[in-house]
C-alpha cells in the first residue's frame, strides 16, 4: 500500500474462510491496481481457527487484524477502530467485487454529496440462471419499494459508509448476532444523513446459504429481520448458522 493516506478502508470480515478469501482479495488486488488509489484492505480474523490469517497475509497489501470476540458486529466494530481512510467499504470475505466497484462508490459519494452510506445488492456467481432472475426480481420488485417507503437499506456485503457518521452514530451494535445488522446500521446512519441504496451498485457473492438454507427460507430471515428493525428497533432472531 502506498504511504500516501488512504482515501478507502476495505474491511473484510472473516470467520474460518480460508476457502473463499483467495477468491475476494484477488478481487480485491485487482481493483485497487485498476483505479491506482491509495486505498488500504483490512481483514478481520474473527476468532478463526483454520488458516484465514495465513491465507490473507499472503495478500499484498492486506492488514490482518485479530478480534478474538466472534460475531459480525464485533468484527464490523474492529474494523471501524482500525481503519484510516474517511471512508469504510465493508465486503464479505465470499464476495467478488466487479471490475469498477470502487471507481463507483467514489462516483456514488461524489454524485450525492448528502450520503453517509451508499449500498447496492449481490449476486451470486455460483448459482443457476433462475436462481440468479429469481434474486434480481427480489432487489427489484421488493427491496428497491421498501427502500423508497423507508428511506433507508444497506446490504451487509455491500455497503460503504463515511468514517466519521459511523463514529458519530456510536459505531456498530454488538448485541446484534447477524440478521437484521446491516438494517441497524442503515436506520442508525439516516439519522444524520441519506442512506443510498442504488440498484446498479452490485457486488458478486456466493450462493453457499441459498445452497445450504434454500432461497425460501434465506429471503424470509432476512426479510423478517429487516421489518422488525425498522418497525420495533431490534432483530427477530437471535440465532444463525456459519455456512462454511
Amino acid at each position: 500500500m502506498s504511504t500516501t493516506a488512504p482515501i478507502l478502508s476495505i474491511v473484510i470480515p472473516a470467520y474460518n474462510e480460508e476457502a473463499y478469501l483467495p477468491r475476494c482479495l484477488k478481487s480485491v488486488h485487482a481493483e485497487i491496481e485498476r483505479c491506482g488509489l491509495p486505498i488500504e484492505t483490512i481483514v478481520i480474523d474473527n476468532a478463526s481457527t483454520d488458516r484465514t490469517t495465513a491465507v490473507a497475509s499472503g495478500f499484498p497489501g492486506v492488514t490482518v487484524v485479530r478480534e478474538p470476540t466472534k460475531g459480525l458486529t464485533y468484527a464490523r466494530e474492529r474494523g471501524l477502530l482500525s481503519a484510516h481512510a474517511p471512508l469504510m467499504a465493508h465486503i464479505d470475505a465470499d464476495m467478488e467485487m466487479p471490475p469498477g466497484w470502487i471507481t463507483n462508490v467514489l462516483r456514488l459519494f461524489a454524485k450525492y454529496p448528502d450520503a453517509v452510506c451508499v449500498s447496492g445488492p449481490h449476486v451470486h456467481y455460483d448459482a443457476g440462471r433462475m436462481t440468479n432472475l429469481m434474486v434480481w426480481l427480489y432487489w427489484i420488485f421488493l427491496a428497491k419499494p421498501s427502500y423508497w417507503c423507508i428511506g433507508y437499506m444497506a446490504v451487509g456485503g455491500n455497503f460503504t459508509a463515511k468514517k466519521a457518521a459511523l463514529e458519530k452514530i456510536g459505531g456498530f451494535d454488538t448485541s446484534i448476532t447477524f440478521y437484521g445488522e446491516d438494517t441497524n446500521i442503515a436506520r442508525r446512519l439516516a439519522a444524520v444523513g441519506k442512506v443510498r441504496f442504488v440498484l446498479s451498485h452490485y457486488i458478486f457473492t456466493s450462493a453457499r446459504r441459498l445452497h445450504e438454507e434454500g432461497i425460501l427460507a434465506t429471503a424470509f430471515h432476512y426479510m423478517v429481520n429487516f421489518l422488525s428493525e425498522v418497525a420495533i428497533k431490534k432483530a427477530a432472531t437471535k440465532t444463525y448458522r456459519d455456512i462454511r
